[in-house]
């Protein structure tokens, strides 16, 4: 893992600016960032914007000089950039506007600030993976599946709202989290819909913390394989959500954490299928399988 600058030509607040990024690891580049002195602050997503004085001792300290092009270029391959579509300014808006057509019979001054809370919980700074991108892209796949024929319209309303509520609250502890994210659910739709309608998206929410769902449960198979969709994408977009995951769980130590990821990783791989819907099956099943191996074989002969 290497961390690399480019030269300082990006012009903002009255002086230039440099690039530093990784080339495999968000945690390393906050750790040398901490190290060198570099306030979390300069970190925009998949970067740190640092000023023109800093460039030469950055280097000094290790940091790689590499052009522009080629640092554009690193950023890309290393899987851990940030596409401009997927920053939360403008996931923000689409989100909102996702939020209010799902509530369309409920009243706008009761349904909205709901919709509001839930995206500030998503956009939390301690947030890397389990942030509004993954939020948007649930709820994409869900739409992926429902247009498939895997989602009846009767079950979408409660597949959606698990998808909206699902990781609304993220401390990085596993069971825990899902648990308060479905009281959450109880909590702000109580009264605003059917009482078994909000009971059946807090039985989904806490379907994520297994991913298990039991036989014939349509809505729980859209729902954890949109979830789990990220599993089977290109390597280099697994290996950014690898890196986010990581960065989610900066507070486990690394030995823990790995241990802890080989267990997750085993029993993912013992599963006799991944993916519930036969359309989920046929788009992420094989590259799935080959990403997690891949990470699983890194874990076993890492030092």
């Amino acid at each position: 893992m290497t961390i690399y600058i480019d030269p300082a030509v990006w012009p903002a607040h009255g002086t230039v600016f440099s690039h530093l990024v990784s080339d495999a690891s968000l945690v390393e580049l906050h750790q040398f960032a901490a190290a060198t002195g570099i306030s979390r602050r300069a970190f925009d997503r998949d970067h740190y914007d640092v000023p023109a004085h800093r460039y030469e001792d950055l280097v000094a300290l290790g940091a790689v000089p590499v052009s522009g092009h080629d640092l554009a270029r690193i950023l890309a391959a290393s899987g851990l950039r940030v596409k401009l579509r997927e920053r939360p300014e403008k996931l923000h808006s689409g989100l909102l506007r996702r939020w209010e057509r799902l509530g369309h019979e409920t009243a706008q001054q009761t349904w909205m600030p709901i919709g509001e809370d839930l995206l500030a919980r998503w956009s939390e700074s301690h947030r890397h993976y389990h942030g509004l991108p993954h939020l948007a892209s649930v709820l994409r796949i869900a739409g992926v599946l429902e247009r498939s024929g895997e989602l009846p319209d009767e079950l979408r309303s409660s597949a959606l709202l698990a998808g909206w509520f699902h990781d609304a609250v993220y401390h990085g502890v596993a069971g825990q989290d899902e648990e308060d994210s479905a009281q959450l659910a109880e909590l702000q739709l109580d009264g605003l819909m059917p009482d078994q309608e909000v009971a059946e998206v807090a039985r989904l929410v806490r379907l994520t913390a297994t991913h298990s769902p039991e036989e014939d449960d349509v809505a729980g198979y859209v729902l954890t394989d949109a979830d789990l969709e990220v599993l089977g994408r290109e390597p280099e977009e697994y290996q950014r959500y690898v890196q986010q995951v990581r960065a989610d769980y900066a507070h486990v130590p690394e030995e823990q954490f790995a241990a802890g990821r080989a267990r997750v990783l085993r029993r993912l791989l013992e599963a006799p299928r991944l993916f519930r819907t036969v359309t989920g099956r046929r788009l992420w099943e094989a590259q799935a399988r080959l990403n997690l191996e891949s990470e699983l074989n890194e874990l076993e002969v890492a030092p």
